[in-house]
């Protein structure tokens, strides 16, 4: 479902000075580029201005009319595919910007053509041309904005280029293309491609295939197969069981008599290959030592059908505007100030293609699912899809609609969204329309940065017609935004630039917005703010965010919507109501600037939503450093009394409430005790009674429940005392005692796990609130997880005390030596006691032996070991002790242990990383597998040479 809300998306605006009717435009870097239209044999260049606007660059002329082009931001080429005399060319323009600065010179060479250093003068000064020969004509074109590839759509086949720098002295590099692989489809005619590291997504009229290359480590003996490698689908043989039916012929005059039309089709991942649609590959580079070979794999195949009426099939149903839109890992957080150079690797792809009426937003990365449909108001002629909006035209509208490009990602990037730590709004979260913009004939659009350009084409009854009044727009900047009825619109086109608002402007319009909804439509006012949230994420997502005059501006922005987002969760009664805790914590907003957000002056009495007691719970349950004020810690009690009064006892024993009133919280506690009596509560009357220094009133307490106390036999100790030292260890501050209570809770977990023995009663706090709340329990390794995943079932019926101990011993805070002694009855217990032995190992420094144990027993789990405790200083143990150790088992296994094939491949890549060539080289056994050990020397000479 889209949602529509009337917001102004769009600012200023001007008209591009074109001397002719455009036919065809394009963006990138800074520079727009149109083509005239008719007969029209030059390009125009317009150089884009931040704020608004253009100037002209210059104009160069072309072979012929420019039916197609794209430009590339890597290498700053702009590509064309002209047509003269009933011919097609395929042409790239190169060093453009001579252009501009007035040099006439142009240089027009063969692809591959040799650059002589003689040249090297002029070469700096001139635009060059590079001729592309084609055996077939090239229908479409799309460069790869990673890395500047060039991708050629023909009948039947794609024809790939692979952008080349080459250095003809230390002062002058130029630009160059090599045609180095073929992919060959069967009857298929491409409308469009798209490109980007290495995805293709081709499409036809009702069909769109998307496709990945992927790299084939090959040995050096195979560099010759690999030139003609193919990766197609099995055909069926001609022989067995002819058909007994009509003669082909006369079935091809039956079959002509109807329009055949095929099932629609959704077909994702492993699935897609089903599609068949076969594909050859054919590398044409020569054959090097540095020679890639490529397998393709099937990512999404979708076909359409026309759509149907009692009159027939309509025509115009065809796809339109496929696109691939990459999303960049920068390396930053939204809650890191610290200035990390900017890096374009790639994170996550999406792609859109669209019909007439509906359009598909895909995510095709580590996943490829759906993410979003678009249904239009009218029919659409084109589509572009940004980061943070997609853009449609229909006959009379420019449409902006919401993308979740940026929720995809970020839960791409940062594993922790979804948990207590972080969130942020679900991909599948409807889509909403910002604006419907009116404007007179909407041609064409393309999209670069902040700027729309847009091309408007009226005929001759809408010009007449705009002379007429019309109806007032929606948009209360009507005066800038509404189509122009100068005579410069006479001609009946125009082709503007138009700007959308800042980032921080639309957020704020959102935000104002919602508060419409606050008190009346619960999740319209959730929905709008999840919005203004994904606009700011996917600002801060953008690769120039490090650079951007807006960078604390947006930070500021990010952290208030997450404090929006969750004063909702707080306030609203919703299913989602846990995700205030995430939103608080991503907002920088201290307990006590939280309690004074949501919580009334003065002593009346409020009703308190699930969202807020959630977020309390657990702030208050981890060991933080902010200290209520007495008043604020008075009211947290108040609070709790009202709405959960169980967990009073729990909340009164965190760091937090260190300043509450001990007399108070003996009164609320006696009126929890009338209502819901229970050891807990009385031991936290007891703990307040020494607050108080009253040691009358603690005997009293402990002495209520001495029977429930103590143990019914000498070695059993009961769980309400485990619990209670469990309690204590989050308020605990002194060493000595602190180290003394962990060695109690340590031998109660091994004692009850050595015995099989179950507690008597459950216990209060499991190990995920143990970890919350205090910081003598640590979060639990992923290589003990790997570890424990493959032990025996029985382990899951103390499953609690194991993970509470592991947990322990993965924090810092217990002494490894004295506690020994108390572990030493599981060290042989099975995969929880190796997870033992390698924890207390790690923790001594002895990582050689926590190798041994875990390649002896555990093989699978110890890269993931290695790659969690070999760091820093640490880190040479991969080469000297992992490296050599999974070479020599792997040779005595042979083949039949492919963990330990997997292993050493992983350990390999690692130790390439690291170390000189030569080095590396000296550490591989003489008796290896060249092929084997070949990729991982490639890599290793390779970095050194970027290096």
């Amino acid at each position: 479902m889209v949602q529509l809300y009337n917001l102004h998306p769009f600012g200023s605006q001007s008209v591009v000075p074109c001397r002719q009717e455009p036919a065809r435009f394009c963006c990138g870097r800074d520079a727009l580029f149109v083509a005239g239209a008719g007969g029209s044999c030059r390009v125009e260049a317009f150089a884009l201005r931040e704020q608004g606007g253009c100037e002209p660059l210059g104009s160069f002329a072309t072979l012929g009319p420019v039916r197609r082009m794209a430009h590339s931001p890597a290498g700053d080429y702009l590509v064309t595919i002209e047509e003269k005399s009933k011919a097609t060319f395929l042409r790239a323009y190169l060093n453009w910007r001579c252009m501009s600065a007035g040099s006439s010179r142009v240089c027009v060479r063969m692809v591959g053509h040799k650059m002589e250093e003689s040249y090297s003068e002029t070469l700096k000064e001139q635009m060059s041309i590079v001729e592309m020969p084609l055996s077939d004509p090239p229908l479409c074109v799309s460069c790869c904005p990673v890395n500047g590839d060039l991708l050629v759509g023909c009948k039947n086949k794609l024809v790939m280029f692979c952008l080349k720098y080459l250095v003809i002295n230390q002062n002058l590099t130029v630009l160059d293309f090599e045609r180095s692989l073929i992919l060959h489809i069967d009857n298929l005619i491409p409308a469009e491609v798209a490109f980007c590291a290495r995805h293709i997504a081709v499409m036809t009229e009702l069909e769109v295939l998307i496709l990945k290359l992927e790299l084939v480590q090959q040995s050096a003996d195979r560099t010759e197969q690999c030139a003609h490698r193919g990766s197609t689908l099995e055909k069926p043989e001609d022989g067995g069981v002819k058909d007994e039916g009509p003669s082909m012929p006369t079935l091809q005059l039956e079959l002509d008599e109807f329009i055949v039309c095929q099932k629609p089709v959704e077909l994702l991942g492993e699935e897609s290959k089903l599609c068949e649609i076969p594909i050859t590959l054919e590398s044409t580079e020569l054959p090097t030592e540095d020679t890639k070979c490529f397998q393709v794999r099937y990512l999404l195949f979708r076909r359409f059908t026309p759509d149907q009426s009692p009159f027939g099939f309509c025509e115009e149903t065809k796809l339109h505007s496929v696109q691939l839109l990459p999303v960049y890992q920068t390396g930053s957080s939204v809650t890191d100030h610290e200035e990390i150079e900017n890096k374009r690797e790639l994170l996550s792809l999406f792609c859109f293609f669209s019909l007439p009426h509906v359009g598909y937003l895909y995510s095709v990365g580590k996943l490829v699912e759906l993410i979003s449909t678009y249904q239009y108001s009218e029919k659409s002629e084109q589509a572009v899809l940004t980061p943070q909006f997609l853009h449609v035209i229909t006959s009379e509208n420019l449409q902006c609609f919401t993308v979740r490009c940026s929720a995809a990602a970020a839960r791409d990037e940062d594993p922790y969204i979804d948990t207590t730590v972080k969130a942020c709004p679900p991909v599948a979260l409807d889509v909403c329309t910002l604006r419907m913009q009116l404007f007179i004939g909407p041609r064409a659009i393309c999209h670069f940065k902040n700027h729309i350009i847009l091309l408007t084409k009226a005929d001759t009854e809408d010009i007449t017609e705009r002379r007429k009044p019309t109806r007032r727009m929606l948009s209360r900047k009507a005066d800038s935004i509404k189509s122009r009825t100068n005579s410069e619109s006479e001609p009946g086109w125009n082709l503007y630039i138009i700007n959308t608002v800042s980032t921080i402007q639309l957020y704020r319009e959102m935000v104002d917005y919602s508060r419409i909804y606050e008190n009346v439509k619960t999740e319209s006012c959730i929905h709008l703010l999840s919005e203004a949230h994904l606009l700011v994420r996917a600002a801060v997502m953008d690769p120039h965010f490090l650079k951007s005059d807006e960078k604390e501006e947006l930070l500021k922005a990010f952290r208030e919507s997450c404090a929006f987002l969750g004063d909702c969760y707080s306030r609203f009664d919703t299913k989602d109501y846990h995700l205030a805790l995430p939103y608080y914590r991503m907002s920088g907003l201290s307990v006590t600037e939280v309690l004074k957000r949501l919580v009334s002056e003065g002593d009346e009495i409020q009703t308190y939503e699930r969202g807020f007691i959630f977020y309390l719970t657990h702030s208050l349950n981890e060991d933080l450093n902010e200290e209520l004020s007495k008043e604020s810690a008075n009211k947290v009690l108040q609070i709790f009394c009202l709405a959960d009064p169980v967990q009073l006892p729990h909340i009164l024993c965190s760091p937090c409430m260190r300043n509450v009133c001990p007399l108070t919280a003996v009164k609320y506690l006696q009126k929890v005790e009338k209502i819901m009596p229970s050891v807990v509560v009385t031991l936290t009357k007891a703990f307040m009674a020494l607050k108080m220094g009253d040691l009358t009133m603690c005997e009293h307490e402990m002495g209520s429940y001495k029977e429930m106390l103590c143990g019914n036999s000498e070695n059993t100790i009961p769980q309400l005392l485990v619990d209670f030292w469990e309690a204590l260890l989050v308020v605990c501050s002194q060493e000595e005692i602190l180290q003394e209570l962990l060695l109690r809770v340590t031998s109660q977990y091994v004692w009850r796990i050595s015995k099989k023995q179950l507690p008597e009663t459950k216990p209060l706090k499991t190990t995920e609130d143990l970890i919350n709340s205090c910081n003598h329990f640590g979060l639990i390794f992923p290589w003990v997880t790997s570890i424990m995943s493959m032990g025996s079932p029985s382990d899951e019926d103390y499953h609690e005390d194991i993970s509470k101990l592991q947990s322990l011993l993965c924090s810092q805070s217990i002494n490894i030596a004295p506690a020994l002694p108390v572990l030493e009855p599981l060290t042989e217990a099975g995969n929880v006691g190796l997870t033992i032995y390698v924890l207390c190992s790690t923790r001594l420094g002895r990582y050689e032996e926590a190798l041994d144990q875990l390649l002896r027993r555990c093989p699978d789990a110890a890269v993931l070991y290695a790659q969690h405790e070999l760091k820093g200083d640490n880190r040479a143990v991969w080469w000297n002790k992992l490296l050599p150790e999974l070479c020599k088992t792997t040779r005595l296994t042979g083949n039949d242990c492919p963990v330990l094939i997997s292993s050493l491949k992983e350990t390999l890549s690692v130790v390439a990383m690291e170390l000189e060539l030569r080095d590396f080289l000296s550490l591989l056994p003489e008796d290896g597998t060249a092929a084997f050990f070949l990729p991982h020397l490639l890599h290793c000479s390779q970095r050194r040479l970027l290096t």
